[in-house]
């Protein structure tokens, strides 16, 4: 196993990653050649375990069945209580990205660089009451920070703007880090993201009950490259 994939993650933002978590698991195949005729390029997967947050998804068999329908790299969210558990048979399934909760584990630290001897990417998430402090042990450890902008495993959440303040300070101090968002993802809030410095776009409702993924995913990079445009203006009128 190699990390090449995590270039390919890097390569592509900023991105919208489709959230596999709703999508039609009647018909995974179909599913992803219609997300990859729409311009995706990486697909996100939200595992939950029935105890670190009250849901419960899916797990190796799932991740499974996409690795044999696409090249795509796997973006997998362990909102699972033991990461490292799980962490070989998920990459032996095909995950690419593995990314764990910092507040389901006692040393972030230890849990980065064992997930990373597995040759895979690695991420941390935290939930929006979590202060971005406790990520200060661990940050240099990883490839990537999902700042979730609603809480873990429960729907129907309104975005959480906390997370935009994260992403401000996350790029200030860490440029080059990979920063990933999660929850109430849409139009208007996909710019909010952006201009705080977010790379990753995890997006779930919004393409899949649409009936154009293609173009549900064009109006999210759209917003993107509004929200980028008077970045690039800004630098023009500095160089000028």
């Amino acid at each position: 196993m190699t990390r090449a994939k995590l270039d390919t993650i890097r390569d592509a933002a900023p991105a919208v990653l489709p959230s596999m978590l709703i999508c039609d698991f009647g018909d995974l195949r179909s599913e992803v050649a219609r997300l990859a005729d729409a311009g995706t390029k990486v697909l996100h997967l939200d595992v939950m375990d029935g105890h670190f947050v009250p849901n419960l998804t899916y797990g190796m068999p799932i991740i499974e069945g996409l690795r044999r329908h696409t090249d795509l790299p796997l973006d997998v969210h362990l909102m699972i209580s033991d990461p490292l558990k799980y962490a070989r048979p998920m990459v032996e399934a095909g995950a690419d990205m593995l990314t764990f909760h910092v507040e389901a584990v006692e040393d972030a630290v230890h849990t980065a660089r064992e997930i990373k001897k597995l040759g895979v990417g690695v991420g941390v998430a935290l939930n929006p009451d979590t202060p971005i402090r406790d990520l200060d042990s661990c940050v240099e450890e990883v490839d990537m920070v999902l700042v979730m902008s609603v809480n873990a495993g429960f729907g129907g959440q309104s975005f959480n703007p906390v997370a935009l303040d994260k992403l401000k300070l996350l790029r200030e101090s860490h440029p080059d880090l990979l920063l990933e968002i999660d929850g109430g993802i849409n139009e208007e809030t996909i710019g909010q993201a952006r201009e705080a410095g977010c790379d990753l776009f995890v997006v779930g409702s919004g393409i899949f009950r649409a009936d154009d993924y293609g173009v549900a995913i064009s109006e999210l990079d759209a917003a993107i490259a509004a929200a980028d445009r008077p970045i690039r203006n800004g630098l023009k009128g500095a160089d000028s």
